[in-house]
């Protein structure tokens, strides 16, 4: 219900919409070993052997990429909810709304606490990611989160969560987007 409710609503959850993709391409198991076949025959090998890596830097870099990820997922999340309730005249306040989440739900992340804090910040904060705390973390972590995401592809490997919410982050801090391309894309 939650990629309905951002279509419905009009807010950007590409992060949590790959999740729901990723589920459903796991369940196509069958199709998914066919697939590999035909494309291993084709030259699609393990394409991440081909390449050298710097694994201490590598789980440096994905650990950051994750956090990175993991920050506008929530912001996602986080917009959703402010959307709806503006929709419904609800009044909700985000802030104590990570409060309440952090002592008694299946959340319980410690990340919360810093949710709460930005909106303490800023009651009408437009987006997490512009929490000068957030904003901060993200701008240290983006050349490991671009080398994470631009080893994946290389290799072959997919990364839906990872790859949606850094397109989300450049289209978000974007002034500026390439609004004609995206139309040429749809015709």
């Amino acid at each position: 219900w939650t990629v309905q409710q951002a279509a419905e609503l009009s807010v950007p959850a590409p992060t949590i919409e790959s999740s729901l993709d990723a589920r459903f391409l796991s369940g196509l198991k069958d199709e998914r070993v066919q697939a590999a076949k035909v494309f291993k025959a084709g030259g699609f090998g393990d394409i991440l052997t081909d390449q050298t890596v710097d694994k201490k830097q590598l789980i440096d870099d994905v650990r950051k990429a994750l956090y990175a990820s993991k920050i506008c997922s929530y912001a996602q999340g986080m917009n959703l909810i402010r959307a709806k309730s503006m929709e419904k005249g609800w009044g909700l306040k985000l802030g104590e709304l990570a409060r309440i989440w952090k002592g008694g739900c299946i959340i319980r992340a410690i990340f919360l606490d810093r949710i709460k804090q930005a909106y303490d910040r800023n009651a009408d904060l437009a987006n997490l990611l512009v929490d000068p705390e957030f904003a901060k973390e993200i701008i240290e972590r983006q050349s490991a989160w671009r080398r994470v995401v631009c080893l994946a592809i290389n290799s072959g490997i997919s990364t839906p969560g990872m790859s949606a919410s850094l397109a989300y982050f450049d289209s978000y801090r974007r002034e500026r987007l390439p609004a004609n391309l995206v139309q040429a894309q749809r015709d």
